[in-house]
Parts: C-alpha cells; structure tokens; sequence
C-alpha cells in the first residue's frame, strides 16, 4: 500500500499520520503532540519531529509516497516558510525543509491548514459531488480553504480562503493580525468565551459554554448567536465573492450547539436579493475528528488538484 505522510500543524497540537489511497487515517500510525502559544521555536519544532519519527517508525515495508503538510496561517508556500497567528514563536520558520530533513528524498510539499481541509471534504467529506468548495475551521482559530472549478485555489503566498481574517459589519472586536472586526477575533472558541465572560459567564472553556448552551443559560445563547452572526455574515461574503455551491465547516467549537448554523444560515439568508448567495449550503464537516490529516494527507493522494506555486 502507498501511504501519505500527513502533518498538521495547529495552535494547540500537532498531529501526523499516515493516509491510505481511500482517504483512512492507517490504524496505530496517529501521533499527537501540544504546541501552544507559549511554546519556543525548538520546542514547536521538538514537538513535529517527535510526531513525525514515531508514525514513521510505523511504516513498516510500506512505501511512503510523499508528506502533506498543513499549516495554520500566514504560511509562505514558496519559501516553505510558516509563521502561524497563535504560534507566536514561529515566524518565518522553515517548516517544510526542516520536515524535508526528516524524509529525505520524499517530496514535501506544504499549503494552509485551511485549504487541505477544504480538499479533504471535496474528497471524502461533506463536499463530495462539488466543484466550488470552501472547507472552514471553527476552533482556537478560524481558518478556510478554497476549491474553485474543481481545483484547489492557493493564491501567490498560499493564503488565499483565509477567512478567518474577513472583516465583519457590525463588530469592532480588535483582531491580532493588526485588523477589527475579524471574524476570528469575534468568532473562534476562545475569543466567544471571552466575550461570555465579559458578560458575567463563569465557564473558561468551549466545553463549558456548550453545557451552559444546552442547559439554557441566557450568556451562552447570546454569545454562540453572535459568534454564528459573524460567521454567516463572513460565508455570506465569500459567497458573494466567488460564488460558492457549499460551506463545510469542522473544528472543536463548530459543535458547541447546533444552533450554531442556525445562526449561521440566517445571516447568509439575509441576502435577500443575491440569490447565488443564498443558495450556498452550510453544512457539517464530513469528516471525523481526524479531517485536518485527511487533508494533509490529500495534498499527496490529490495531488493532481494541487497546482504548484
């Protein structure tokens, strides 16, 4: 069998596996290490190798085709350079040749975290039978993909489908990419938990605000009715903006209620007179929890929808 290594690079953990030709994560070969924002650059670095020589030691007399990489953003695909907004340590890092050191005569290549996720769902998720796709993450940050015309769409840097970093109307909230009114800074589960707080929620977690949602608590259902708001009004935006057939959106704080995208599609029906704006479907991610290693993964097993930059 021909495996990919996939690696994802996050603002919480990083994770490798390998990938079969259908899309699996192999059995036994997924690797979990925390990054985190007050991580150094060595032990960033500490953490990806450590997870990339334990799946390795797993191949076995498999033949390992190549290694996907996604990365949290901004990236330079061109230098294979990585300087991700909640990984403060990292900026500029060498990522894909460090990996490459690792591998060597295995080609590497490297895009978003967000546009691998977005290949994933075009291939084995929620977007499977579309050709203008974009995959979002809802979680410690918000981050997106694009496949447009049936091919991934990386843009000169490979940044593009960023919309976490879409301005929206109506919020003010400050951003740490230098913006206002991020749909990141508004939306992604810490920045919604905070704002419960200033409210008077007690909860320090996404999980907590969850509960309180689900028990009713009046602070949650306020701020996860925000966080959707922001979120519809950034889809909606992008739809207007390259004509999306669907939305397929993943990450740990997308399942805090499924009011969520309730939320989200009320906002984008607000679209009144852009019908092809409001015809954008929204749905759940169709993949499981391991869809960012899927979409690393396919980087290499799809590689034909990967244009080289």
């Amino acid at each position: 069998m021909s495996l990919a290594l996939a690696v994802d690079v996050g603002g919480t953990k990083v994770e490798t596996g390998f990938v079969a030709p259908d899309g699996t994560v192999v059995e036994g070969s997924r690797m979990r290490r925390p990054t985190g924002a007050s991580s150094s650059t060595e032990e960033l670095w500490s953490s990806v190798a450590e997870c990339i020589r334990a799946t390795m030691a797993t191949l076995g007399d498999r033949e390992l085709l190549g290694v996907g990489i996604g990365s949290a953003g901004p990236i330079d695909v061109q230098e294979g350079r990585v300087s991700p907004l909640n990984l403060v340590a990292w900026r500029g890092f060498p990522l894909r040749d460090r990996v490459q050191e690792l591998v060597p005569g295995v080609p590497v290549t490297l895009r978003m975290d967000g546009l691998a996720i977005a290949l994933a769902e075009h291939w084995v998720g929620a977007a499977q039978g579309y050709d203008d796709v974009m995959g979002v993450i809802v979680s410690t940050g918000i981050g997106g993909g694009l496949v447009l015309h049936g091919s991934t769409v990386a843009g000169p840097t490979g940044n593009a489908g960023h919309i976490g970093h879409i301005e929206v109307g109506g919020f003010d909230d400050p951003c740490a990419c230098g913006g206002t009114g991020c749909v990141e800074a508004i939306a992604s589960g810490p920045k919604t938990v905070a704002w419960a707080r200033r409210q008077g929620f007690t909860g320090l977690t996404g999980e907590d605000l969850a509960a309180a949602h689900a028990a009713g608590d009046e602070i949650a259902i306020a701020a996860v009715a925000r966080s959707g708001l922001a979120i519809g009004r950034a889809i909606a935006s992008a739809t207007a903006l390259v004509d999306l057939q669907i939305v397929a959106i993943g990450g740990g704080f997308s399942h805090v209620s499924p009011a969520l995208f309730d939320h989200i599609r009320a906002a984008i029906d607000e679209r009144v007179q852009f019908g092809f704006v409001t015809k954008v479907k929204v749905v759940p991610s169709g993949l499981s929890g391991a869809g960012p290693l899927i979409g690393a993964g396919a980087l290499v097993h799809r590689a034909e929808l990967v244009p080289p930059l």
